[in-house]
């Protein structure tokens, strides 16, 4: 939310708008890509002045009805979402700390 209302004082680039928000800019692009790919901003790769290529982003006209439906669906596609990063998370092992952790128990 915080993305949008600073996007709708006006279209920005990331490194700008990461700062303005507080947030680094690897989240705040992460962020803008779920924004773009919902249809919320739109992003626009533009060249500066000195050449440089910088993509802005600004937000696109939109309405939501906030229902407890949606709300409800909403919460669904995010549990799914975190069951499925979980099993990926599974599926690839233990994480370094507690394969570590599992050596030294061995050890012992």
């Amino acid at each position: 939310m915080r993305i949008v209302a600073a996007l709708a004082e006006g279209r920005n680039y990331v490194s700008r708008l990461a700062r303005e928000i507080g947030m680094s800019r690897p989240l705040l692009h992460m962020h803008l890509q779920r924004l773009e790919a919902a249809g919320l901003v739109v992003g626009s790769l533009e060249l500066s002045d000195s050449g440089k290529a910088m993509k802005f982003f600004e937000v696109s006209p939109f309405a939501y009805a906030l229902t407890p439906q949606v709300v409800a669906e909403a919460a669904r596609t995010l549990t799914d979402q975190a069951a499925k990063t979980a099993g990926e998370q599974h599926a690839a092992g233990p994480e370094p700390d507690e394969q570590v952790s599992d050596e030294k128990e061995r050890a012992t």
